[in-house]
């Protein structure tokens, strides 16, 4: 998966750098949730359209789980309207 610049708009979130070796970039929300985005490579996708799954790997290093949320977005294409 290739990272991305965020679209979330939501009032009061702050664009970070994650990662600037990775090109990570997330948004921050003042109650400290982070969004980060991410496109699936050509076979990534095609692994999905098969019916392939989404695997999270979260790094806790044995501290308390935090809730993890996945979603699916629209895809956008250019011209379309919103």
């Amino acid at each position: 998966m290739n990272p991305v610049d965020p679209t979330l708009a939501d009032v009061g979130w702050i664009y970070i750098v994650l990662s600037e070796s990775d090109q990570i970039a997330g948004l921050i929300s003042p109650d400290g949730i982070i969004c980060t985005e991410w496109e699936p490579t050509s076979e990534e996708m095609q692994r999905l359209i098969c019916g392939g799954r989404i695997r999270i790997l979260a790094h806790t290093f044995h501290m308390p789980l935090q809730p993890l949320e996945v979603e699916v977005l629209e895809p956008e294409f250019p011209g379309a309207e919103s």
